[in-house]
C-alpha cells in the first residue's frame, strides 16, 4: 500500500507529463472497448430478432439470408435460380416425414389496412402462410384464432392481425370478427398476436397474416419464392432433419448430381455465424490500429520511467542508504509504470463504451458493456505495464548507493 501511495505522489507531482503519457494506452483500449461495444450490440440486437424463428427450426429459401460475397457473376447465378413453388412445398412436406412441422409462407410489403376513417402507413408487411407457420416462426395468437387448412383449401379472406394494426385500428373495441380493407381487399379478422417486441428498435407487430392461397389469389403464384420453414423433434435431430431436408430438396427441385444446390438453408445460428465472419475483419483492423497505439504508448512510458529514474537518482540513493531492498525499489517504478497504464486503461474503457453504445443507439442497437473485452483491456494494462516498467525499474533497482548519492 505505501508502494502505491508513493507511486500515486510521483505521478500527480508531473500531472502533464503523466497525461500525455497515458495518451496512448487511452487510445489504443478505446479503440478496442469501442469497435467491441458496437459489435455486441449489433449482435446482441440480431440475436434477439432472429430468435423469433421458433426453436429447432430452419428455413429453405431461394436467396441467401446474408450476403457474404460482392462477386456480381455469384449473385446473378443466385437471381437465375427457379423459384420455390406451393408444389415444391407439398413434396418436401410429404417426403420429410421425420419433421415434426413444415411450414410455407410468402411475403409482400408496402400495404395499407383500414377500418372505418382509421388507416395504418403504407409499410405493413403481409405473409401469406400455411398453418404450420405460426409454430415455425413461434407466433401466438392472443385472441381468436390462427389460420387454419380450412381457410387455406377455401382461399379464405381472413386475416390475423399484429398488434401494431390492431391497436392503431380497433384501439377501444375488439377487432376479432371485424372487417378490415387491404389495399382494397376485403378481409375479416380472426385473431390478432401476441406482442414480439421490437427488431433494431422497428416493432415486429406491424404484420398482417393471410392464408397463403388468399396471398397468391392477389399477388400471383408466380409473382414471388417461397420460404420453407422446418422445425424438428428436438436438438439431438435437427441437424440431421437439416441433412435429410437438403437431401429431399434436391430431389423435389431436381438438381442434378454434382451441382450446387438452387435453394439456401439458413438458421439462426448459421446467420450469426455469418455475422460473425463477417464482423471479425471489423475486430482484425480495430486490434491491428490497437496494437501499433499500444506499443507507441509503452514505448513512450518506458522513456519517461526512464527520466524519472534519472531525475530521482538522489532520491534512490537515499532510500537504498538507510536500507531500502533492490525489490522495494524495484517494485515501487514498476508499480508507477503499471499504475499509468491502468489510468489509461480506465479512462479508454469509460470512453469506449459511452462512445460505442453512442455509435450503436444511432443503428438502434441494443445497449451492451462487452464484459469480456474489458478484462482484456485491464490485462493487457497490464502487462504493458509489466514489460515496458520492468528494465527501468530494474536500472533503478540496481543503481549504486554510493554513486546515486553523490549525482547532480
Amino acid at each position: 500500500m505505501e508502494t502505491i501511495i508513493v507511486a500515486l505522489r510521483s505521478l500527480a507531482a508531473n500531472k502533464l507529463r503523466s497525461a500525455l503519457t497515458v495518451l496512448g494506452i487511452i487510445v489504443g483500449i478505446f479503440s478496442i472497448i469501442s469497435i467491441s461495444t458496437v459489435i455486441s450490440m449489433l449482435q446482441g440486437s440480431i440475436e434477439e430478432g432472429l430468435s423469433g424463428l421458433g426453436q429447432n427450426t430452419f428455413q429453405i429459401q431461394k436467396w441467401p439470408r446474408v450476403r457474404t460475397s460482392g462477386d456480381r457473376s455469384e449473385w446473378a447465378k443466385i437471381r437465375n435460380r427457379k423459384e420455390i413453388t406451393l408444389e415444391n412445398y407439398f413434396n418436401l412436406k410429404d417426403k420429410l416425414t421425420e419433421a415434426k412441422s413444415v411450414g410455407a409462407e410468402m411475403w409482400q410489403g408496402g400495404r395499407t389496412f383500414k377500418y372505418r376513417s382509421a388507416e395504418t402507413n403504407p409499410n405493413v408487411s403481409v405473409a401469406g402462410v400455411t398453418p404450420e407457420a405460426f409454430p415455425n416462426n413461434d407466433w401466438n395468437v392472443a385472441k381468436g384464432r390462427s389460420i387454419n387448412y380450412n381457410d387455406v383449401d377455401r382461399y379464405a379472406l381472413v386475416v390475423v392481425l399484429g398488434t401494431d394494426i390492431a391497436n392503431k385500428l380497433f384501439e377501444f373495441m375488439d377487432p376479432v370478427g371485424q372487417k378490415v380493407w387491404m389495399n382494397g381487399k376485403k378481409l375479416r379478422v380472426i385473431g390478432v398476436l401476441e406482442d414480439q417486441g421490437q427488431f433494431f428498435g422497428q416493432s415486429q407487430g406491424n404484420k398482417a397474416i393471410i392464408p397463403i392461397t388468399t396471398f397468391q389469389s392477389f399477388y400471383g403464384k408466380r409473382s414471388r419464392s417461397i420460404n420453407i420453414t422446418v422445425m424438428s423433434y428436438d436438438k439431438e435431430s435437427y441437424n440431421n432433419l437439416i441433412q435429410r431436408a437438403e437431401g429431399h430438396m434436391r430431389l423435389v427441385r431436381k438438381v442434378p448430381p454434382g451441382e450446387d444446390n438452387d435453394f439456401d438453408i439458413w438458421s439462426n445460428e448459421s446467420v450469426i455465424d455469418q455475422m460473425n465472419d463477417i464482423t471479425a475483419s471489423v475486430r482484425i483492423g480495430a486490434f491491428i490500429i490497437a496494437g501499433i497505439a499500444l506499443l507507441a504508448a509503452g514505448v513512450g512510458i518506458m522513456n519517461i520511467m526512464l527520466v524519472s529514474v534519472t531525475e530521482r537518482t538522489k532520491e534512490i540513493g537515499i532510500r537504498k542508504a538507510v536500507g531500502a531492498k533492490k525489490t522495494t525499489i524495484l517494485y515501487q517504478f514498476l508499480t508507477e509504470a503499471i499504475l499509468l497504464c491502468q489510468l489509461g486503461g480506465i479512462i479508454g474503457i469509460v470512453l469506449g463504451i459511452l462512445v460505442g453504445n453512442l455509435a450503436g443507439s444511432m443503428l438502434e442497437a441494443t445497449a451492451a458493456v462487452p464484459i469480456d473485452w474489458i478484462v482484456i483491456g485491464v490485462l493487457l494494462c497490464v502487462i504493458i505495464g509489466v514489460t515496458f516498467g520492468t528494465y527501468p525499474a530494474a536500472k533503478a533497482a540496481n543503481l549504486d548507493p554510493i554513486e546515486a548519492l553523490r549525482y547532480e
